[in-house]
């Protein structure tokens, strides 16, 4: 008898397909510079026939990792990007009907991986000028909540939270029996990290992707980091040979090459500070303190200016609506100086 699960039949996606390649892509928080090219062509001479034709082997970067992390192997779990990594979290520690409370808005996989599942995800909503109150998570912590999900940094808001609030998010976790997900996609932009639970308490894990500072989108690696026994069960629900040979070897190169991490970390602190400043001098009020993308509330129609933008500009940014008191807003991914001044001049010419 044919059977389809009427929650993925009910499912509500958006794929986007639109050909990007001739774009300044500052839509999708990549880093629109990437990688340098004579970094590329150097990862790239150890590509031999057999390389290719070989499934990947993870034990070799996972120890790289490891030690770039100060742990060992068995708090790590390698995956497809980290929100394969997510997706197995929902599966393996909450149950049909089960209540997931996280922050909105957010990375939407969050919510569709947990309808996608049958599960109850509680929604935690920003205030109107666009804060966090740590006091309205906890609110949510119930006896019957079997998940918490938080982003530090947050997409697409940029908040975070400080030690004292996390401290006080995790008093309760833990007094409720309550799992903890920690996304961390944007570390590096902003240092601080909570990944000390992840490797000494249970019910802790955090998550982290490749695709951002590391400017590897297009390779789709990620990890999880959590309490041993925890990160074998995600390991349980991985599919064979999921991580893929290249990301691992351009990923460890990143990791290995000396001031790598603190040049691709000082060419986006340049390109923040030039395009804060830019908006400032303009009048234009922003939000997004952390992450590797900002709002900006526009003098004139934020759809209007993302058409304009691609049509004329051949520049791409994404239009957010009734973003708190900023009301209609651009949302802009952050890259080095010379795109954000590219950006900043598109928007001084349409934005009036």
């Amino acid at each position: 008898m044919y059977y389809l699960d009427s929650r993925v039949e009910n499912l509500y996606r958006i794929f986007d397909q639109n050909a990007r390649k001739d774009y300044l892509r500052l839509d999708l928080n990549e880093n629109p510079g990437g990688l340098p090219q004579e970094f590329i062509d150097d990862v790239l001479k150890n590509v031999t026939p057999q390389f290719v034709a070989q499934y990947p082997e993870t034990l070799h970067f996972t120890e790289v990792l490891a030690n770039h992390l100060g742990t060992d192997i068995s708090h790590i779990c390698l995956t497809n990007g980290s929100a394969e990594g997510i997706r197995y979290i929902i599966q393996a520690f909450t149950s049909v009907n089960g209540r997931i409370v996280g922050v909105v808005p957010s990375y939407f996989m969050f919510q569709v991986y947990s309808e996608m599942y049958g599960r109850n995800f509680v929604k935690v909503p920003y205030k109107e000028d666009l804060s966090m109150d740590v006091n309205d998570i906890i609110r949510e912590m119930t006896d019957d909540t079997q998940l918490l999900i938080l982003l530090n940094p947050n997409n697409p808001m940029g908040n975070v939270y400080s030690d004292d609030e996390f401290e006080s998010i995790m008093k309760v976790a833990r007094q409720k029996q309550i799992t903890v997900l920690v996304d961390e996609a944007y570390h590096y932009f902003y240092p601080k990290t909570f990944i000390k639970y992840a490797l000494t308490e249970d019910h802790v894990f955090i998550t982290r992707t490749f695709s951002k500072l590391f400017s590897m989108a297009g390779c789709r690696l990620g990890y999880v980091v959590g309490w041993s026994d925890g990160v074998k069960m995600v390991q349980k629900m991985c599919t064979p040979h999921n991580t893929n040979a290249f990301a691992m070897m351009f990923a460890e190169k990143v990791l290995t090459t000396p001031g790598m991490l603190d040049s691709l970390i000082t060419n986006f602190n340049g390109g923040r500070k030039y395009l804060v400043d830019s908006l400032d001098i303009n009048g234009y009020r922003h939000k997004g303190e952390a992450g590797n993308f900002i709002f900006i509330e526009p003098k004139t129609d934020a759809q209007t200016i993302v058409d304009r933008m691609k049509a004329e500009k051949k520049i791409l940014i994404k239009a957010y609506p009734n973003v708190g008191e900023f009301g209609n807003c651009l949302r802009v991914s952050i890259g080095e100086e010379k795109y954000m001044k590219q950006f900043m001049d598109a928007l001084l010419e349409i934005d009036r």
